[in-house]
């Protein structure tokens, strides 16, 4: 904006004085003629008194005055210097005026010359077309050069003092842009202006407050997870004073399972809120372990299981415990909220360079795609399952589908996470 803004002001400079450099060129040409014709003017009439004009252009001599580009018009009409067209009308001068006309290739200027018995004699110098122009090019280039490099001094300070704020600026967008990714430990050094510097310190400060709230709620959501310890506590005494047998067993898993649940909650609200991939998980296994974890749930239920999971690595940049979760979910889903006896199909397979675990039933299935939104339930649970295999899903670069089974009629649930390579 700085150079198309000097560019037009400079233009609105250099026009003028291209014109004015031409007419000072073309006046400074013809001035000089003037002079050198009045001056030759002046000697002829001295001579002339006593010598007469033939004498006194022959005392001058021809070379003299075709030197300064003149003629000297006698009054007889011979011509002493340069010839001069026969066309010219001489009448004007003729009659005692000076004056400058535009002739064939040039300029003359025309000077009366009055000699002893009224005869008049005329002076003429003739200025050619490139001395009327001599010097205007370079005059013209040297200005233009003249402007580009003001444009250009002017574009380069509006550069320098535009990044005085630029700079600043971009800095803050970065530091906001990797705070709105979950990088709670990015800070800014206040720089700029003092509106801009302002930003940063109150940018800085936000991100304080963001890091202590959610500090704050993880301490809180582990504490609540801790108190879960004292009935699981009071339940696992409960069991031991069961008779061994297969319900005892079972349950003794499902506390284990509850009580391993309970640590990873409590060990998730402590980690920092972004980290780096602290384990790879492989889909396949963890979906084949979860599905022996619900398997004497599904039998109790009379439910047929059909499985497929593929023997290729599946290997996910997600922690095993994630990947455990969004399992859960899915046949936690399908457990709790469809008819005993309802056929139920797990898939996991390779495609291309995704991971697809397919979870389908022959229940009634989904109400539709707002079933994902937090807290949204039409069958009296809390609603958060497949909210969080959404947000585990998209968190990792995948996508999560949600639609009709058509194999077995009822819901079909995809999800396709990106494979990543064994590091």
């Amino acid at each position: 904006m700085s150079a198309a803004v000097t560019a037009m002001v400079v233009a609105a400079f250099l026009v003028p004085l291209f014109i004015l450099v031409g007419d000072l060129a073309r006046d400074t040409a013809i001035s000089g003629a003037e002079r050198d014709a009045e001056s030759l003017a002046r000697v002829l009439s001295v001579l002339a008194v006593e010598a007469g004009f033939e004498e006194a252009a022959d005392v001058i001599g021809e070379d003299r005055i075709a030197a300064v580009d003149g003629s000297v018009i006698l009054p007889d009409g011979a011509v002493a210097g340069l010839p001069v067209p026969a066309d010219e009308d001489l009448s004007a001068v003729s009659a005692g005026s000076s004056f400058v006309a535009t002739v064939g290739g040039g300029v003359a200027v025309y000077v009366p010359v009055l000699g002893p018995g009224d005869r008049t004699a005329v002076v003429r110098v003739f200025v050619q077309d490139a001395e009327l122009d001599d010097g205007v090019l370079q005059s013209r280039v040297t200005l233009a050069a003249l402007g580009l490099v003001l444009v250009g001094i002017a574009a380069w300070v509006a550069d320098r003092l535009g990044r005085t704020l630029v700079n600043p600026v971009n800095r803050l967008a970065d530091a906001a842009s990797r705070l709105g990714h979950g990088d709670l430990a990015v800070r800014v050094d206040p720089e700029g202006p003092p509106e801009i510097e302002e930003v940063g310190i109150e940018l800085n400060r936000l991100a304080d407050q963001i890091g202590r709230l959610l500090q704050a709620e993880r301490e809180s959501a582990a504490d609540l997870a801790h108190r879960l310890r004292t009935p699981l506590t009071a339940a696992r005494l409960s069991v031991e004073g069961l008779d061994d047998g297969h319900q005892k067993e079972r349950l003794d898993r499902d506390l284990d399972e509850l009580e391993r649940t309970t640590d990873f909650i409590i060990r998730e609200a402590r980690r920092p809120v972004r980290r780096e991939v602290e384990a790879w998980s492989d889909l396949a296994t963890v979906t084949a372990a979860r599905i022996e974890f619900w398997n004497p749930l599904a039998v109790e239920q009379d439910r047929p299981v059909a499985v497929s999971i593929t023997d290729e690595p599946t290997q996910l940049a997600l922690p095993r415990g994630d990947v455990e979760a969004v399992v859960d979910a899915l046949i936690e889903n399908v457990l709790a909220h469809t008819p005993d006896g309802t056929q139920l199909s797990i898939t996991v397979e390779r495609d291309r360079g995704d991971a697809v675990l397919a979870v389908e039933d022959a229940g009634p299935g989904v109400s539709g795609p707002s079933v994902v939104e937090r807290g949204a339930s039409g069958r009296s649970s809390t609603g958060l399952g497949l909210d969080i295999v959404r947000r585990t899903v998209e968190e990792a670069g995948g996508s999560l589908t949600i639609g009709e089974s058509r194999a077995l009629g009822g819901a079909g649930i995809e999800i396709r996470l990106p494979i990543e390579p064994f590091s």
